[in-house]
């Protein structure tokens, strides 16, 4: 997807980051612990990032490159469909499951998290969930580079194998920045990622929001704690948030984010990432992420009528 330059929509944001930064550091929100990007779809798109290269625990948000490269493949033959698979698709994104992701990730590496390895066998087992990287890194997305999606998602510290590949200082655990969660909403929107037309519709039709249903009240929906909670109800919302608070390792605790697309009748969508560290945003400030959603609201989305 191709951006233009657009000077209207660089203050436009500017302006917006100050606003963040002096309406919300008494929240816990700080110059140095977020990073945003947002992108203007329609006939003139346009970017922003504040911090966009900011590398990060992701949390959740790696489950949408799961949820495309297991479409992928899919669509390629190489992984077969069956009931758990479709179920585990839904539930990783719907609710988050680490259960349903980490069963997608075994499915499609041919790998599975134990006791440890040692030698050649744990190299093998290494290169084979490596693959998770190799499938981004070759579509050439300069925003992809340094990123990390191969890890399990935990609850708590790692134990086995898992232990072994993230490293004994945890110095390889998953990490993505705004930018590149941004590109791959962006790609599979409006670009091109590696899906064929069905594929990239049912991957949207996952990640769809329906807030008028009785789940849409559970945080575990992860809308209404998220930016999703502060948009305009006539919105149509798509998004995977993730949030970690204190789960062993400081490395990993005390991360909120959120990837989410919003199209209003008549305005052209906007993808809005934000991440964000802290336990004060994290934890103890559920109302920080909604508010900050109605800000871009009220000041992007009129940005671009079709």
């Amino acid at each position: 997807m191709d951006f233009q330059t657009d000077t209207e929509w660089t203050q436009r944001c500017e302006t917006l980051t100050a606003e963040l930064i002096e309406r919300f550091a008494g929240q816990g929100l700080q110059p140095d612990n977020f990073g945003f990007v947002a992108l203007r779809e329609g006939p003139a798109p346009a970017r922003f990032a504040y911090r966009g290269d900011w590398r990060c625990y992701p949390c959740s948000l790696v489950k949408v490159f799961h949820l495309v490269h297991v479409l992928n493949r899919i669509e390629a033959g190489a992984v077969a469909e069956h009931d758990d698979l479709d179920r585990a698709m839904h539930d990783m994104i719907a609710w988050s499951s680490n259960t349903a992701t980490n069963y997608i990730i075994d499915l499609v590496t041919g790998t599975t998290g134990d006791t440890r390895l040692e030698g050649a066998e744990f190299a093998q087992w290494r290169a084979r969930r490596e693959g998770l990287n190799r499938f981004f890194l070759t579509l050439g997305w300069p925003e992809f580079a340094g990123c990390n999606i191969t890890q399990k998602l935990m609850d708590d510290t790692r134990y086995g194998r898992e232990a072994q590949y993230a490293g004994p200082e945890g110095d390889y655990l998953n990490a993505l920045t705004p930018a590149a969660a941004a590109r791959l909403f962006a790609e599979l929107f409006a670009g091109e990622v590696p899906l064929g037309a069905a594929a990239r519709h049912r991957a949207q039709d996952v990640l769809l929001r329906d807030r008028t249903s009785e789940k849409a009240a559970s945080p575990h929906f992860q809308v209404s704690e998220y930016l999703g909670g502060g948009m305009p109800d006539e919105a149509t919302l798509w998004s995977k948030a993730g949030r970690n608070s204190w789960t062993g390792d400081p490395r990993a605790s005390y991360y909120k984010h959120d990837l989410i697309r919003v199209a209003l009748p008549g305005q052209a969508p906007l993808i809005l990432c934000l991440m964000t560290q802290g336990k004060e945003i994290c934890e103890d400030r559920p109302e920080v992420f909604p508010q900050i959603g109605a800000l871009f609201a009220g000041r992007l989305l009129d940005a671009a009528p079709f």
